[in-house]
């Protein structure tokens, strides 16, 4: 544990800062729209430092270094592929997914699909999967805190859901934008500071004398374990195909102002998630030279917190970690921002809200927000403790098992059917989240059933496709009615004067059950 009193001050400096910044994106919120997509007016560079910030989460900063420490190579594929997942969103869904107009994932899927069901089954996973990914971020809130102070866990849990909705409450995406574009810098500058101090000193310090008692050849030597193939493989479908289903990540994509800005924010998100991936990974290979203990302790992931105590004393070390607390607590305050944001959008609209007008949609959100941040801080209590990172894997393979087959189906195949894609959600869904449950609250299961619950996609995203396709071919009659018209706005660039229906989220709800009410009658 690190006694550090400048790094309660550093965390107490963000979290002031962090409210700062979010009160000048209040004096900008006047509307809904600036409330769920900040009027679709965040420019490429400003939005890809949001999105880079909202992403790189408490498994980005403490995660990858406390996996890579632990499990040593097999582990460099989790930042491969979270960079690389924002690839293929931009080859299959960035610009489509702008044009469709919507504000959240359900938007989309009744926009694409016309059925209320898909909506409301699309808003159950939204839902499920923000809480899932809150889960680790209160998880990694209460371990820096512990590491500092040794103060309980829930304090830390506790701080980051008062910020959140101090952050979330007043401005919505629009304050949110601002935040999380700062937290993204603030992070990279927490992590390469010290590692110039670390590298610099590491030539002139004798290792830790424990690191000759671990496995050094299973920890170089890729695909070693017992089943590792399929966890590999199962780890890259996740990590790749997961990306572009998070809900967190997706409603960014709404607030550029056409399909252009949005290919061109993806880019830019590739080049800042790409240097700062490099950072956490040196973090944990200089971890098993110099504090491999934390493994047998089961604190690999406080390694990069710990990391300086380890090589300096004083002043120097006490700077260094205060620093790395500063970026800490920003991963779990930007990534928590956002997944509050999504989910309190999509339960404002689908579960909460009573009335159409401005004031109701307001309050609604606001409710919306107290709702996701209270259940997320009681299964963060309630649950086993689960490895961070690994937390954030089983959200991926949950996303890349529902949302993503109906993205890349709904976007660039007209066949599909709204009870095929209800049917894929369904199964996907089911058997990832099943996984889930099993792994985070701790029941033990061995064999391959065991082996599949750790990492479910690499069976639950190829039948969660087959499932579409086939349920989707069996159901042709059901084909959407206007499926033709939403092809055109998916695809068509924004200049263009076409036809592209009249479909507005905010009317959404309403005006599709008043369509299925009138084909039920004219059946």
């Amino acid at each position: 544990m690190v006694d550090n009193a400048a790094s309660i001050v550093a965390v107490v400096l963000v979290s002031v800062a962090s409210l700062a910044v979010g009160a000048f994106g209040l004096r900008l919120s006047r509307t809904m729209s600036d409330f769920y997509v900040a009027s679709r007016g965040v420019s490429p560079v400003l939005n890809a430092s949001a999105i880079s910030g909202e992403y790189l989460s408490a498994a980005s900063f403490l995660g990858v270094a406390g996996l890579v420490l632990a499990r040593g190579v097999d582990m460099l594929w989790l930042p491969v592929g979270w960079t690389a997942g924002y690839l293929l969103l931009l080859a299959f869904v960035a610009a489509p997914l702008r044009r469709s107009g919507a504000y959240t994932l359900p938007d989309f899927a009744q926009l694409r699909l016309e059925s209320v069901l898909a909506r409301r089954l699309s808003s159950l996973l939204v839902v499920a999967i923000g809480l899932l990914y809150l889960i680790p971020q209160f998880q990694g809130a209460g371990l820096t805190l512990r590491t500092l102070t040794g103060a309980p866990s829930w304090v830390g849990q506790f701080a980051v859901a008062i910020v959140v909705c101090l952050n979330v409450l007043p401005g919505g995406m629009r304050s949110v934008t601002l935040v999380q574009a700062f937290h993204y810098w603030l992070k990279l500058l927490a992590l390469l500071t010290p590692l110039f101090f670390v590298l610099g000193a590491a030539g002139s310090r004798s290792r830790n004398p424990d690191v000759g008692a671990v496995d050094v050849s299973a920890w170089v030597e890729p695909l070693q374990g017992e089943h590792a193939l399929y966890l590999t493989y199962s780890l890259v479908l996740a990590t790749f195909l997961g990306t572009m289903g998070l809900p967190h990540v997706v409603v960014r994509f709404y607030t550029n102002r056409d399909g252009r800005a949005s290919r061109r924010t993806t880019l830019a998100v590739l080049v800042l998630l790409s240097g700062f991936y490099l950072l956490p990974v040196l973090y944990g290979v200089l971890g098993r030279l110099y504090a491999p203990d934390l493994v047998a302790a089961g604190r690999a992931d406080s390694v990069v917190l710990e990391l300086p105590s380890r090589l300096f004393d004083g002043p120097l070390a006490e700077g260094l970690t205060a620093l790395l607390a500063a970026g800490a607590f920003a991963a779990f305050l930007s990534t928590s921002t956002g997944l509050v944001v999504s989910v309190a959008g999509v339960l404002s609209q689908d579960l909460v809200r009573t009335g159409t007008g401005h004031r109701q949609g307001i309050r609604a959100f606001r409710l919306s927000t107290v709702i996701a941040v209270a259940v997320s801080v009681a299964l963060t209590v309630a649950s086993a403790g689960v490895p961070v990172a690994h937390a954030v894997e089983l959200t991926f393979a949950v996303a890349a098992s529902t949302f993503c087959p109906m993205l890349v189906l709904g976007i660039w195949w007209r066949g599909l059917t709204a009870p095929g894609a209800i049917a894929g959600l369904v199964v996907g869904g089911g058997l990832s989240m099943g996984a889930v449950v099993s792994t985070t609250f701790g029941i033990a299961t061995h064999g391959w059933v065991g082996v599949v619950l750790t990492q479910p996609a690499a069976v639950s995203v190829p039948l969660a496709f087959v499932t579409m396709v086939l349920a989707s071919l069996a159901t042709r009659s059901r084909t959407p009615e206007h499926v033709a018209q939403t092809m055109v706005r998916l695809h068509a660039p924004e200049h263009l004067s076409l036809n592209r229906g009249s479909f507005h989220p905010e009317r959404a709800p309403r005006s599709t059950a008043r369509r299925a009410r009138s084909t039920a009658r004219r059946s």
